[in-house]
């Protein structure tokens, strides 16, 4: 296996640049490769032919004398790694000890999904995100999200994996005020999940080699220091190849399409105290070797 590397986007003299990160430091894209899909402001020319450029950076890496003039990943502004998703999917009552802590009546017979608004709601690591007017119920919910990498319909569990471009952590922001008081027709499921900022993502994208078993990944989230969610992708109801599946079956997936993959217990909404979120909170999670994403709100 090449050495691990990590992909992300920074905003660098202003414009956005898709970089390489290797122990802390970040290099053009289009440095490592000497040649580029057309300018690299962002990720989406490299998934949209992923089997191609992964390859070809793997390949240039071990050559690449690009890192002695790094950018310091602790220095970056990042950006969410992937700006335009064609579509972000968002998997509900997925995780077991999650639907235990709400309670949830039922064990889902199929992954339960929505779309989510993505040109409003992403934000990258370390961008703030403004506890909306009118919502008392602001929660938090740390999420496996799923990039796609090759175009694919009707795709079966065992090839699931194979799509995949890679991983990120998604922080999948909720309204609980419209859970709580639900009219008779149900869930408002664009107040519930649309507010803008409701979908900080990254610090990076870790390429799918380099997560052999995305069932067997940490996941923690905190606030404040004070940790929230401490549990295990092992603990979903459907996994990553299951929700694949699932979803391809009723959508093409794209490349740079994200899936959300569902939040585990430890929510504001399942806790005694209903410690929902609030101007002057600090965020961050992390998922295996995904980095850390911080969120303030604001």
């Amino acid at each position: 296996m090449s050495r691990f590397y990590r992909l992300a986007v920074i905003s660098h003299a202003g414009q956005p640049l898709a970089v390489v990160e290797q122990e802390g430091r970040l290099v053009p894209v289009a440095a490592i490769l000497g040649e580029a899909p057309g300018p690299l402001t962002g990720l989406g020319p490299l998934l949209a032919d992923w089997p191609r450029w992964s390859a070809a950076i793997e390949a240039a890496l071990p050559a690449a004398d690009a890192f002695a003039d790094a950018i310091q990943a602790t220095d970056a502004k990042f950006l969410p790694p992937v700006a335009v998703p064609g579509k972000l999917v968002c998997i509900g009552a997925n995780y077991h000890d999650h639907i235990n802590e709400m309670p949830i009546p039922m064990v889902p017979k199929y992954p339960f999904s929505f779309i989510k608004p993505h040109n409003n709601t992403l934000r990258g690591s370390g961008a703030p995100v403004k506890a909306p007017q009118g919502v008392a119920m602001m929660d938090y919910e740390a999420e496996l999200g799923v990039v796609i990498g090759v175009e694919c319909a009707n795709v079966p569990a065992a090839e699931a994996l194979s799509v995949v471009a890679g991983y990120l952590n998604f922080n999948d922001v909720s309204a609980r005020d419209w859970i709580e008081k639900r009219p008779p027709i149900g869930v408002d499921w664009v107040m519930h999940k649309g507010f803008d900022g409701f979908a900080p993502v990254g610090p990076y994208l870790v390429p799918a080699r380099f997560v052999p078993d995305p069932q067997d990944l940490p996941i923690r989230l905190s606030v404040n220091g004070q940790v929230r969610q401490n549990s295990s992708t092992a603990q979903m109801v459907f996994g990553v190849t299951q929700c694949i599946e699932h979803l391809s079956r009723i959508m093409t997936l794209y490349p740079g399409d994200i899936i959300g993959t569902g939040t585990p217990a430890g929510v504001a909404h399942g806790r005694k105290d209903k410690a929902y979120l609030a101007p002057g909170d600090i965020i961050r999670m992390e998922i295996g070797p995904l980095g850390e994403l911080v969120t303030p709100v604001i």
